[in-house]
């Protein structure tokens, strides 16, 4: 009974489907059709979201595509070369709706004013000059046959379609004088070169640039990506290349890019920022190749410059200079004294503990001893404008540590450390890394010898005549000691290599580095400036007869200290 009743109800249900078939399908028709355009909705605001992201990968990945430029020409006539800068347009992601049934071109798929042609089941699109593509979405290379002979060819929207644009000075070279009329603006004055054609123009405050065409009010507020206007010079001095250039038609940022117009893009060579990196910037042409760098534009006064470290002005200048009162041997300094001496510490759960000193030479970065590398960066933090560790302080900056680099030459023989220098990247705390105040400052890297005999300056934390750490910081005046005398027989016995030099007093004990103090920085001054001349390294004992301190020669590894922050800074920027 009960099976006959089920096979009863299950045939009325079935019946009941049947009649309802047709308004059935239509419901579940349009239900998929709606998910389906939901879902394309969706991926295209995440697409558009990424969109500028993508933008600014690509441009810091690849910093640079060769050209091959043939002579008296600018035209392409190269290949874009392997594991340069990605040539792939950044588009949306484009939905294929489930109706087919209709004409494919009711969308409007052609772009640019193309005209669309049905074609059935797909369709085909009539591009205007310049245009070409499946969608009109690419703009033709209309240079490929075309010379401008010491100018750059540029894509225009209006017949010819290409334009030839002079390079610096924008003068063809049969000009009779270069600075007839004079082509400096606001009152620049003319100077003419050797090269008839050539010129410079002498700017009065506060105008700059190529032409004296920058004024005070051209400047980038805290939001970069909203600058427009007129320089058009890199950092390097280098005349940005224009939007339109046909060398940058394969680029994803270029005047023919989707919306170029809402990024201040167009038909001309002026810094601009669409992919909101940290200043405005531009492509330029530099041996042969096309690269990109950051503009020749400064912040509007009250916008703090990004990451920077142009908020140091000055290195090397204490406002602090006179002492407290009476390191090993040495005296407690006054706050300020030493604003560039850092303190590397070990994060532990409880307190952070103090293990070897530093020093600031640029706002993200820190020089210190190879020796004192013992744990990974995600281990430590490193304190700036410390006087007093037991305390925390007003005036103290606190960063972790967000890449190290110990010299690759860095070894250790019989006890000594050999090269022994190392770079602590600090990472920024919003958006920026230190910020030059009374008690943080850089030191100056010395690009000279100091005379054998020179007073110089010793700072830390590092243990006193008591054997126990200080935890005020200390400081002592040391002397420099010749190579010669350092490596005698009864004094260090040939052990110094290059990399090292000591200081202090070989024939009495007095002030001395000593453990603790390890990476702080050996100071000189020259012309009122300090200068870091050496990191505390190692010695014998502390402040005893024949045993000065050594210290690493930091003269010896300038270029390996700025090659290394440049590296750091090209795959930043």
């Amino acid at each position: 009974m009960l099976g006959t009743k089920c096979r009863a109800g299950f045939l009325f249900f079935f019946l009941f489907l049947l009649s309802c078939r047709v308004s059935f399908s239509l419901f579940f028709s349009f239900f998929f059709s709606f998910f389906l355009f939901f879902s394309c909705f969706a991926k295209l605001q995440e697409s558009r979201k990424g969109s500028l992201r993508l933008l600014r990968e690509h441009k810091r990945r690849d910093r640079e595509v060769a050209l091959h430029i043939a002579p008296g020409s600018l035209e392409w006539s190269g290949e874009v070369e392997h594991g340069v800068r990605s040539s792939t347009p950044v588009t949306l992601s484009r939905c294929l709706l489930p109706w087919s049934n209709t004409d494919p071109c009711s969308s409007d798929p052609c772009k640019n004013n193309g005209r669309c042609e049905n074609r059935g089941s797909s369709f085909s699109c009539l591009c205007p000059e310049p245009y070409a593509g499946t969608t009109c979405e690419k703009v033709k290379n209309m240079c490929l046959e075309k010379r401008c002979h010491g100018g750059d060819c540029l894509i225009t929207l209006t017949p010819p379609y290409f334009q030839c644009r002079c390079n610096h000075p924008y003068k063809k070279p049969d000009s009779s004088s270069p600075c007839r009329p004079n082509p400096c603006k606001n009152g620049g004055i003319c100077i003419r070169h050797r090269i008839r054609s050539k010129f410079t123009c002498k700017c009065p405050e506060p105008f700059s640039g190529r032409f004296c065409e920058i004024g005070p009010d051209d400047c980038y507020e805290k939001a970069s990506s909203k600058y427009r206007g007129s320089v058009n010079q890199a950092v390097n001095g280098k005349t940005c290349l224009h939007w339109n250039s046909h060398v940058l038609l394969d680029y994803p940022i270029n005047a023919f890019m989707e919306d170029a117009d809402s990024y201040g893009i167009g038909e001309h060579n002026f810094c601009r920022n669409p992919d909101e990196d940290e200043k405005p910037w531009c492509y330029i042409r530099k041996s042969h190749k096309v690269e990109w760098d950051f503009c020749d534009v400064s912040p509007c006064s009250g916008t703090d410059p990004p990451g920077s470290n142009e908020i140091f002005k000055r290195c090397g200048q204490p406002e602090i200079q006179r002492p407290l009162t009476r390191i090993y041997g040495g005296a407690k300094t006054t706050a300020g004294k030493h604003p560039w001496v850092a303190s590397l510490q070990i994060k532990t759960s409880k307190r952070n503990t103090h293990f070897c000193g530093g020093v600031l030479i640029q706002a993200c970065w820190v020089l210190t001893a190879g020796h004192c590398i013992e744990q990974p960066a995600e281990n430590l933090q490193v304190a700036l404008g410390k006087q007093n560790l037991k305390k925390r302080e007003h005036q103290e900056q606190i960063f972790d540590v967000e890449k190290i680099i110990v010299h690759y030459k860095y070894r250790e023989k019989d006890g000594v450390p050999h090269n022994d220098i190392a770079l602590l990247k600090l990472k920024p705390v919003d958006g920026h890394c230190a910020v030059e105040t009374k008690y943080v400052k850089t030191a100056c890297l010395p690009h000279f010898f100091f005379p054998v005999g020179t007073d110089c300056f010793i700072s830390g934390w590092g243990l006193t005549e008591t054997d126990e750490e200080s935890h005020q910081l200390l400081d002592a005046n040391v002397k420099l000691i010749s190579q010669k005398k350092c490596n005698a027989p009864r004094a260090y016995d040939h052990i110094l290599d290059e990399s090292m030099f000591c200081a202090g007093n070989l024939r009495r004990p007095r002030a001395d580095s000593c453990q603790g103090d390890s990476g702080g920085p050996l100071t000189c001054v020259e012309n009122g400036s300090y200068y870091v001349y050496g990191l505390v390294s190692w010695g014998d004992g502390c402040g005893l007869k024949n045993k000065p301190g050594v210290y690493t020669q930091v003269t010896t590894f300038l270029s390996w200290i700025k090659s290394k922050i440049q590296s750091e800074s090209r795959s930043l920027h």
